[in-house]
């Protein structure tokens, strides 16, 4: 960009805010191409956003959005760069061509890192506060962050601060005392809605009802006030003292985007309003009044970087477009170990119950990985979780790595994105499946798109465990089960362990993959309760046992002979479905064999198509409600895949299509899967 010599301060926010202006009036001027695909512009808020940016350090950490282009534009970024996302080329640094104008991911050396971030409204808030978080954990054990205090800068309008999970953010972020400044850019406008119709409060008065944030006004359309105002908010976090938020009245210049055009909702008189406060013209005052530059310098300027802007588009507009072939990269990040590892079954363990296994499994993660740190509803020091899974965590490793949450499944789920971003290792717990919904639309417009999204930058490691599934009355919200769910969110994998040993293995294996893994654990199989699920308990694998993920087991051999008669089927279950099979195959001499799934995605596809050329017949069992499941979906797959090696149809059998378990111990029986009901379909299977 064309500077001069020793360039002050304020000359290069005006050049900036020129380019920003240049930038917005040429896409105007080719909106036939740049409104192929949907953008915004800073214009109104460059100077608000130019003070932030002139803070930032590489220790830093920025969630900008997605009209922040001056906020880029200030850090560094050419503006070639930012075209090339606005086209979508190959080349554009963030996404590669896969995300919006000004939805940026950086992670390059002598910037601030920038993490992934959806568009869905006040949905970056809970991850920003969760890297904050990160970062001050791993300042606290010393394995990251320990120099000069990084700063966390979460870019949000107005009128996100309405939604819920901003609240859970501002919660944690003043229970915790977090290094985050919420910088709320206030234009009065939420697409076509006024201030005056969505909220009867702004960002700051809203605010004052977190104590311990500090808050701060600032007219965001004057830069001097603005850098001054952003000053001291990153100087009072570098000294340690808590969260900001900084309320920043800016006009809108600019359309809402380029799809939703200004004049279609708003009049003259607003735009008129709102073009008295543009900054430009307000610095170019102030800039002249203090003989810092003259109006032909003004001039020049300006030509130069029209001049700048416009080689820049076409460099941008000639830059490759990305390789259909590419579409599916960086859906996972890799993960290496895919071979089973260490003791399974040391010879002097006595059997253990699988709720042992996993605090075991938890407790020895924590001591090899110092960046790895446990938290969730109840599972701090006084309970150690609801199940007793987390029982003598905290009391070993200390309330800053185990600890409870507010009831706030978004922010448990969330904050595992910035967590990530930051470096630390979360392994979090939400109460019961029953309870996972709240936090869904962080898992899925944060946490599943963001390695996608960036390109591979930042792919979210994180372990979350969920008990699931109905036993002992639990009612309609303990008992449910919500797989088939998870399983239509790309980007997240699924596990589901039986027993002990699995369930070790595969704990060790889900903190260990770089991306992020839901584990479901039934909590009938916890304790080995439940009649007919004695063999969930197992010898506790050794400490160096590995399993992992995509490995499908056979836990029930069927009868060779009956193999080669045609007279055996197999069973493709999971979790609970493993115990209903292995009793009502006792009745059925030899006929049967049961396949565990253990993981759900990434699914062993080979050994399941396998088993069925081999059988011929094949029922897939689930406790889901059958109807537009998983368990469907995988027999048509079979159904495909081994066509001309099938006798029968393949069958499949579950829970009733109701939209609870009820609680009444007959209702809960005639709703569920049991091994009688199980015996009587395979029974029909086998005589087809």
């Amino acid at each position: 960009m064309p500077k001069t010599k020793e360039e002050s301060l304020n000359i290069k926010a005006l050049k900036l805010m020129y380019t920003a202006r240049a930038m917005a009036s040429l896409y105007e001027e080719q909106k036939a191409v740049c409104s192929k695909y949907v953008h915004s512009t800073s214009r109104g808020h460059e100077a608000i956003q130019l003070a932030t940016a002139f803070q930032l350090k590489p220790i830093d950490f920025v969630y900008p959005y997605y009209r922040d282009e001056s906020m880029l534009l200030g850090i560094g970024m050419q503006p070639h760069e930012l075209m090339m996302q606005l086209l979508a080329k190959a080349n554009d640094p963030f996404s590669g061509g896969r995300s919006y104008y000004s939805h940026p991911s950086l992670l390059k050396e002598g910037f601030p890192t920038i993490p992934h971030q959806s568009s869905a409204t006040g949905m970056q808030v809970i991850p920003a506060t969760g890297c904050a978080q990160g970062i001050q954990y791993l300042r606290k054990v010393g394995i990251k962050h320990t120099g000069e205090h990084p700063v966390v800068v979460c870019s949000l309008g107005d009128g996100s601060i309405t939604e819920g999970e901003v609240a859970e953010a501002f919660q944690m972020a003043v229970l915790k005392n977090l290094p985050i400044i919420y910088l709320i850019q206030d234009n009065g406008w939420a697409i076509s809605a006024s201030a005056d119709e969505f909220t009867n409060m702004d960002a700051y008065d809203y605010a004052a009802g977190f104590k311990g944030l500090k808050r701060i006004q600032v007219d965001g359309w004057d830069f001097e006030a603005s850098h001054k105002v952003m000053d001291s908010a990153f100087a009072h976090i570098r000294a340690g003292k808590g969260p900001v938020l900084v309320h920043a009245k800016v006009p809108l210049l600019g359309h809402h985007t380029s799809g939703v055009r200004k004049e279609w909702y708003r009049g003259d008189k607003n735009l008129a309003e709102h073009n008295t406060q543009d900054p430009i013209p307000f610095f170019e005052k102030h800039l002249l009044a203090t003989k810092e530059a003259q109006k032909a310098d003004f001039k020049k300027w300006i030509e130069e970087v029209e001049t700048f802007v416009a080689l820049a588009y076409q460099k941008a507009l000639q830059s490759p477009d990305p390789d259909p072939v590419s579409a599916e990269n960086h859906v996972f990040a890799p993960d290496e170990n895919r071979v089973e590892t260490g003791t399974r079954k040391p010879k002097t363990r006595e059997k253990t119950m699988m709720v042992d296994a996993a605090l075991h499994a938890v407790e020895e993660i924590l001591n090899e990985h110092p960046e790895a740190l446990f938290y969730g509803q109840d599972v701090g020091g006084r309970l150690g979780g609801v199940f007793r899974e987390a029982a003598s965590l905290a009391q070993k490793f200390g309330d800053h790595r185990v600890f409870n949450t507010p009831i706030q499944e978004a922010y448990i789920i969330g904050s595992t994105a910035g967590m990530a971003a930051a470096g630390a290792k979360p392994i979090v717990e939400i109460q019961f499946a029953d309870y996972f919904w709240p936090g869904l639309n962080q898992l899925v417009t944060e946490i599943s798109k963001s390695c996608y999204l960036s390109n591979g930058k930042f792919p979210v490691q994180t372990l979350i465990r969920v008990p699931i599934g109905a036993y002992g009355s639990g009612g309609p919200y303990h008992s449910g089960s919500i797989e088939s769910t998870l399983l239509n969110i790309r980007g997240i994998k699924v596990v589901y362990p039986s027993n002990t040993a699995d369930m070790k293995g595969l704990m060790k294996a889900a903190f260990a993959d770089p991306n992020p893994v839901v584990m479901l654990e039934h909590k009938g199989l916890y304790w080995s309760k439940v009649p007919s699920t004695e063999d969930a308990k197992m010898p506790e694998p050794a400490q160096d046992y590995y399993l992992p993920l995509g490995k499908a087991s056979i836990v029930l051999e069927a009868d060779e002979n009956k193999i080669e008669k045609g007279e055996s089927t197999v069973v493709i279950t999971y979790g609970m479905g493993v115990y209903w099979a292995k009793s009502a195959a006792k009745n059925l001499s030899g006929h049967v064999e049961i396949v565990d799934l253990r993981t759900l995605y990434p699914l062993d596809e080979s050994l399941v198509f396998e088993r069925v050329e081999l059988h011929g017949k094949a029922l897939v069992l689930t406790e889901e409600p059958l109807l537009n499941s998983f368990a469907e979906s995988l027999a048509s797959r079979i159904s495909k895949h081994c066509f001309q090696y099938l006798d029968a149809p393949v069958f499949t059998y579950g829970a009733q299509a109701v939209p609870a378990i009820p609680l009444n111990q007959d209702l809960e029986k005639a709703i569920l899967p049991s091994a009688q009901k199980v015996e009587t379909v395979l029974r029909e299977l086998l005589a087809y």
